[in-house]
């Protein structure tokens, strides 16, 4: 099987059982240290819900990001400009986003929008980054999925966690998810490395945070997101205006 990220030859690794009945291969890559399933076709199955229902932390965890990039954004990007939250599940981050002041945006495939609707994706925008949580691991397409990204934006946002090297048997990594079968695609570092020589970027990360982008960012100066637990997103946020009243407004006239 051949690596969806270099294309060069994959080994199988181990195999492990998904949804409590699939026996299903692993392949790892050496060139660029991609880990992948052999070819999803349990998928309809494990996206019976998008949200999985084990997914406990997913409030909190949209929380926590807000925080992040609440720092990163006012900090390394300019915070007046469009962002787009792709793969938004319910329009969580997306409205806290907004409820910040920054002018936050959402789309989503396969899950409905709660909490962001009349904030969707407009594809003649232009926008300043694009941030995917949470994501990448579903993906079927990485490459696809990363170049169609690019083109909206050629800064990305996203986190998802580093494959571990050793590469840890099923039963020592709750990340392969085999009870909802919907994670696929594991990244390490190397891999991330490759896409970002691939598209002429700079990559740069921070505890599972990980940001490609044209700028130059350094992990050195990311080690200030870990002020938030120091509060300073709260000293940020008072340089904002939060979109809660206007967006009020806007909504209202469409009641």
């Amino acid at each position: 099987m051949n690596c969806k990220i270099c294309n060069q030859k994959s080994n199988s690794v181990f195999s492990a059982r998904i949804l409590k009945k699939y026996n299903i291969n692993y392949f790892h890559c050496e060139q660029c240290g991609f880990l992948q399933t052999e070819e999803p076709y349990w998928l309809d199955e494990a996206y019976s819900e998008s949200i999985n229902v084990s997914d406990t932390g997913y409030i909190q965890r949209n929380i926590n990001l807000s925080q992040k990039l609440t720092i990163l954004l006012a900090l390394f990007f300019d915070r007046k400009e469009k962002f787009l939250d792709f793969a938004g599940g319910y329009g969580v981050l997306t409205r806290i986003m907004r409820d910040i002041g920054f002018d936050f945006f959402w789309d989503d495939k396969y899950t409905k929008n709660l909490f962001a609707k009349g904030f969707e994706y407009q594809k003649e925008w232009e926008y300043e980054a694009v941030t995917s949580f949470e994501s990448l691991e579903h993906f079927v397409d990485p490459i696809y999925e990363i170049e169609y990204l690019l083109k909206i934006s050629k800064n990305l946002i996203f986190s998802t966690e580093l494959l571990p090297n050793p590469i840890p048997k099923p039963q020592d990594w709750s990340y392969y998810a085999l009870d909802h079968g919907q994670h696929i695609s594991f990244y390490s570092l190397n891999t991330f490395k490759f896409i970002a020589k691939k598209y002429n970027l700079n990559y740069a990360n921070l505890n599972g945070l990980h940001v490609l982008t044209q700028r130059k960012i350094s992990n050195y100066k990311l080690k200030i997101l870990k002020f938030n637990r120091f509060g300073l997103h709260k000293l940020l946020q008072k340089q904002l205006n939060s979109k809660t009243w206007q967006d009020y407004l806007k909504m209202s006239k469409n009641i």
